[in-house]
């Protein structure tokens, strides 16, 4: 069987959560699956080395300037078509086989209509809309989502997989203080600190963190690494308005080789998220030992389990009492991370990719 894949998202020099999980499921579903053969669809050509060469996969570049989705690759599914599409990190393109399987990995639009702009709602509404109808098969990436799609769009619960993602193997605790120091002194920071790691947007709710944090007794840094996305001006008023420019750090896009030092150098890992499809970074922080604080919300109790103190992400006085709590007490942080390491093994990319592999198949 020719299983055709929409690799795109997964060549992106910045690779954000859902580029991630392009990148890391057809690595595990190139190196699992030697009996069916694989033709993965660029908009241009990648990086060397982003994929291991074999003899079960082939790429296919094609460069075309704009609406290379919905123009290019629907051109390349009408005249070269494989048995099966999957798309893991974008839409189905208008033209596609009768067997074609996409990933949806949030509705956090449809909750919190407010933290993303006009436009793009409307994009993510139609297109979730679209797969609804069009997918043979969608993926979700977790219970939380599925049960969404449900009740959201009236979506068949029978032509939903729920498939829990995988962490990178490649994580993992950085004990080495030259390393962490290093890190340190790229992304300007300078005493002990509680982490974010995300994109910088309203449905992140950066701004009730940083409140949280301005009422903490404990004298750390706050560092919130990560692109901007959208509306994020409030994020850095509200900084200044509480006076924190000097105890509130922004470094940025983290690059993945950093990752690691900057996680194991945390004191705490925090992801105060209104809604996630999954929420990579929590399970990221736990490979790294660091305890987490993050929020109750969607699917994040799902990933996090009984390894992070959950709190409700609307109560910025709970949020305070829970970050405390996380830096002071010692019997709790060594449970804690504990019970991360636990919870990491739960998640693996050979796992997602057997499964995944499963409901392409299924298809056939």
């Amino acid at each position: 069987m020719l299983i055709g894949i929409d690799a795109s998202r997964a060549a992106r020099a910045r690779r954000t959560g859902t580029e991630n999980y392009a990148l890391h499921l057809i690595r595990g579903l190139l190196t699992l699956d030697r009996s069916h053969h694989y033709r993965l669809y660029f908009n241009r050509r990648p990086p060397p080395g982003l994929f291991v060469p074999g003899p079960n996969w082939e790429p296919r570049v094609i460069p075309f300037p704009r609406l290379w989705t919905h123009v290019r690759l629907s051109w390349e599914m009408a005249w070269r078509p494989p048995d099966v599409l999957f798309v893991p990190a974008h839409v189905l393109p208008v033209i596609h086989p009768r067997r074609s399987l996409v990933t949806v990995h949030d509705l956090g639009y449809r909750y919190y209509p407010t933290a993303h702009r006009p436009l793009d709602r409307l994009y993510l509404d139609l297109s979730t809309r679209y797969h609804t109808r069009a997918a043979s098969h969608i993926l979700a990436d977790s219970q939380a989502t599925r049960n969404d799609l449900v009740r959201e769009y009236g979506a068949d619960p029978t032509r939903i997989t729920v498939v829990y993602p995988g962490v990178d193997e490649s994580l993992g605790r950085v004990d080495d203080p030259v390393a962490i120091a290093a890190v340190r002194g790229k992304y300007g920071i300078h005493g002990t600190y509680v982490l974010y790691v995300g994109t910088l947007h309203p449905r992140k709710n950066l701004v009730r963190l940083i409140e949280a944090f301005s009422i903490l007794e404990s004298d750390v840094e706050l560092v919130i690494a990560g692109q901007k996305g959208w509306l994020y001006d409030s994020i850095f008023a509200r900084v200044r308005e509480l006076g924190l420019e000097q105890r509130v750090v922004f470094p940025g896009y983290v690059a993945d080789v950093d990752l690691p030092a900057l996680l194991s150098g945390a004191r705490v890992f925090v992801f105060p998220s209104l809604y996630e499809g999954f929420g990579f970074p929590v399970l990221e922080a736990m490979a790294c030992g660091v305890p987490v604080v993050c929020s109750n919300a969607s699917s994040l109790p799902e990933v996090a389990g009984d390894a992070a103190l959950l709190v409700d992400p609307l109560d910025v006085k709970a949020w305070g009492v829970a970050l405390e709590r996380a830096l002071t007490d010692e019997e709790l942080r060594s449970e804690l991370i504990s019970r991360g390491y636990a919870q990491v093994r739960r998640f693996s990319w050979t796992r997602a990719a057997g499964e995944t592999l499963r409901a392409i198949v299924g298809q056939a």
